[in-house]
């Protein structure tokens, strides 16, 4: 099966493994000549907070937040200087359910998401945006662990 377009969930969490995740499309994407569209997704209490400090309006789209966003620029600015096509959209709710949502919506062939080893108690206690993506997502989804020694 041809890959068509790849949908790149980062969270707030993905900041120290930004290089990972966009090695990883890119290792996909671009062979495959795949556009990526790249997804932040922000709890309701993240996005006023990155909302208010780049000092944008209460009514600004989570899209326009997302493409200002530092972690989501170097992304961008990585997978362009490879040669892909992409697209920045951003999701304000349960990120990992915001995240299939949107997979669904674009019609996407794979979802990448990046996380790190957690125990078991660790998941059922704090939740897990990449367990809920991988168990739910509409496409086959690659989980890209960066574990940086823990």
């Amino acid at each position: 099966m041809a890959i068509g377009k790849i949908l790149l969930g980062v969270v707030s969490e993905d900041d120290d493994r930004l290089d990972v995740l966009a090695s990883s499309v890119i290792d996909v994407a671009v062979p495959a000549d795949a556009p990526v569209v790249v997804v932040r997704a922000f709890t309701d209490e993240e996005f006023d907070d990155v909302r208010s400090r780049l000092e944008f309006a209460a009514d600004v789209d989570a899209d326009t937040v997302a493409a200002r966003h530092t972690a989501i620029r170097t992304v961008v600015d990585r997978l362009e200087g490879a040669g892909v096509d992409v697209e920045i959209r951003g999701v304000v709710g349960d990120r990992g359910e915001a995240i299939v949502d949107l997979a669904e919506g674009i019609d996407a062939d794979r979802v990448v998401v990046g996380g790190r080893r957690r125990s078991p108690a660790g998941k059922a206690m704090f939740g897990s945006t990449p367990q809920s993506v991988l168990l739910s997502a509409p496409c086959p989804t690659t989980f890209v662990r960066a574990d940086h020694g823990e």
